[in-house]
């Protein structure tokens, strides 16, 4: 039998359309980071995100069987999540409720690029969370889709639906955007 912890998702996709017990593996693997991520671009309490993860895994179970592996399963199951967020926000502005981005506390924007490294050390997670709140939704998923959940560009067009050429603008576009938000609030860069 299969390893569970060494099989490719796109195995697991496959023993879960024999066998319902292999879709548990792929729920025990994405559930940590779908949850980080929905909770990194909404401002969903933690109750509102579970129920979001909850349909997030209702659809990709009910639609399991018209997964093509054209992209990543990974790519494809973001994207669902994205979905599904996104129409919690509808909702929920529809009802009139905040649309303030509410990040873990912890969290940073990873040393991964010249970017990040603009950052001085000091600058807190609070910051970053202020600043990203008062980003564009598209420019805010694009910078956590790219340094808080590591994606590709490929990826990061399969989740958004658009070109790879048109995701290198967004995120250049965002950080630009993320740089003069700071600015406005007294954030400092190292130079």
């Amino acid at each position: 039998m299969t390893n569970s912890r060494e099989a490719t998702d796109e195995k697991l996709v496959e023993l879960a359309l024999e066998d319902v017990d292999w879709f548990g593996l792929l729920v025990e693997r994405y559930e940590p980071r779908l949850k980080r991520y929905i909770l990194r671009i909404s401002s969903f309490p933690i109750e509102t995100v579970e129920e979001i993860l909850q349909d997030v895994f209702l659809k990709t179970w009910k639609n399991l069987n018209g997964f093509s592996g054209n992209v990543k399963f990974s790519s494809w199951i973001y994207r669902i999540a994205h979905n599904e967020t996104i129409s919690a926000f509808r909702k929920a502005k529809s009802r009139g409720h905040d649309q303030q981005v509410e990040l873990d506390e912890t969290l940073f924007i990873p040393d991964k690029t010249d970017f990040v490294k603009e950052f001085d050390q000091s600058l807190t997670a609070q910051k970053v969370k202020k600043t990203l709140e008062h980003l564009p939704e598209k420019y805010r998923e694009a910078l956590v889709l790219k340094f808080l959940e590591d994606q590709s560009y490929e990826e990061i067009a399969d989740i958004l639906r658009c070109p790879m050429g048109t995701v290198a603008t967004l995120i250049s576009r965002a950080k630009k955007r993320f740089r003069n938000e700071a600015e406005k609030q007294d954030i400092q860069f190292t130079s």
